[in-house]
């Protein structure tokens, strides 16, 4: 039988415009042992960890006509080289530098005749550095069956574990007619699938990405807020080919010692924070926001299935990533009074769910974060942008040393993809003692994004407060 995409990931791939592609990335940073690490050592790194994720192997085959969803099949002229690339910045290369290689990467789509994913092993950054710079489409990473290659090529220990057992042999991929074939006898027994099939392949985008919205539960379901326009502003914006990366470090011990002080979470922290600055960006762009002004978040958030007694790190299976819509309180002068907006807003929304704990999240092989972000723009991709202004993902990471190869991972910035109209998506993350921000901007409505960084930065220090 054939391996047929969901509805879900067929709709990703429906959506998705060149304009704006749908994969999610990450930047990590390694410091380059005595023993180095060089591109061939990421290359066997990369495929022997492959054994564990058979669908990197895997194309996606359209079926003619629109009969039926795609399917995936093996990619009998899979070329790991082509997947796992060689880049290099002038040296010394700077981390500034680094973020626009990065910019540059995420703008180009994932090519369809192969699969949907691509590493970089970038070279020449200052310090004796190197980065590893990770694409992979929302189809490929469900969380169940498939996770992100950037949480299994990391190790809790130098020199990694013992490759998995690899004896993959492509299977021949079905030619046209056997699609076609598969596809009338699934109809015969499904009829009006068939039909529903033909239809969708003739809508537009924008009623295509309300066919995801159904896949996931509904927007009415899915979003714990009332559905009405998100306030207008800078952040909604035609968005072009270009990209702009900005990234961003700050120490976790700051947002534990806020978190005590005024008993909230980690994560309320981090949201306080980022309506500071975008508080203080919106200023530096003419928009002075008024007492009652707000900027929508869509936030995706891990929560338990209603049916599990508890978090399963196991491949994050019977766990859920729901998109919430959050009011950021930018109108707010005092930064205490934000985040006990905030930290009610967050209570109040997942009264009704069981939230995942960063620690059990943390028990997750790898670096699960990896995995948890495109998960979250799998949820966020399927809303349309005129209900929020901008996406933020946050999921905590481990506070231990990671590495790959021999070279343990000094930093790590998540990119979250852009959608229709959205001119800024903000991944955030947590790793040995450091909180990180991945900003992913729009190149011409979001110019300077770095600038925007830079007040993440204040906007934690005004937070602290005098009496720190």
């Amino acid at each position: 039988m054939a391996d047929r995409l969901s509805a879900l990931d067929t709709s990703f791939l429906y959506v998705e415009q060149p304009a704006t592609p749908l994969h999610v990335g990450g930047v990590a940073i390694f410091d380059r042992p005595r023993g180095g690490i060089d591109y061939d050592s990421v290359l066997a790194l990369v495929g022997h960890r492959l054994g564990y994720l058979p669908r990197y192997r895997q194309r996606v085959l359209p079926v003619p006509g629109h009969l039926a969803r795609p399917v995936w099949a093996d990619d009998v002229d899979f070329d790991l080289n082509y997947h796992v690339r060689r880049s290099a910045l002038p040296r010394p290369g700077s981390d500034e530098q680094l973020f626009d290689l990065v910019a540059r990467l995420m703008a180009r789509p994932l090519d369809r005749e192969r699969p949907l994913w691509e590493i970089y092993f970038v070279e020449g950054l200052e310090g004796d550095r190197v980065a590893l710079v990770t694409k992979t489409h929302q189809a490929l990473v469900d969380g169940v069956g498939t996770v992100d290659l950037g949480q299994l090529i990391l190790d809790t220990m130098p020199g990694g574990s013992e490759p998995a057992e690899d004896t993959w042999t492509p299977r021949t991929p079905p030619s046209r007619a056997q699609l076609v074939l598969d596809a009338v006898g699934e109809a015969v027994q499904r009829p009006g699938e068939l039909v529903e099939n033909a239809r969708s392949a003739a809508r537009d985008v924008v009623a295509t990405a309300e066919k995801a919205a159904d896949a996931v539960g509904g927007v009415a379901s899915a979003v714990r807020t009332v559905l009405r326009p998100a306030p207008s502003g800078p952040l909604n914006a035609h968005v072009s080919g270009g990209r702009v990366f900005a990234g961003l470090r700050t120490g976790l011990d700051g947002y534990r010692k806020l978190r005590t002080r005024h008993e909230c979470t980690v994560n309320d922290v981090v949201f306080a924070v980022l309506t500071g600055a975008l508080r203080e960006w919106l200023s530096s762009r003419g928009h002075h926001p008024g007492p009652s002004a707000a900027v929508r978040a869509l936030v995706p958030l891990a929560v338990l299935d209603p049916d599990t007694a508890e978090f399963s790190p196991a491949g994050l299976v019977n766990n859920q990533v729901k998109p919430y819509l959050v009011d950021l309180p930018v109108g707010e002068p005092d930064p205490v009074v934000r985040l006990q907006h905030i930290a009610h807003t967050m209570a109040e929304y997942l009264g009704g769910e069981r939230s995942v704990a960063a620690r059990a999240m943390l028990k997750v092989g790898g670096f699960a974060p990896a995995t948890m972000h495109s998960l979250a723009a799998r949820a966020a991709s399927s809303f349309s942008g005129r209900i929020f202004n901008v996406l933020v993902a946050n999921s905590p990471g481990p506070q231990r040393p990671l590495y790959a190869c021999s070279a343990r991972m000094s930093a790590i910035y998540p990119v979250m993809p852009l959608v229709r109209d959205q001119a800024l998506a903000i991944g955030v993350t947590s790793y040995d003692g450091s909180v990180y921000f991945g900003l992913n901007g729009d190149r011409k409505a979001l110019h300077d994004v770095g600038a925007l960084a830079a007040m993440i930065e204040e906007a934690l220090e005004e937070l602290k407060g005098t009496n720190w």
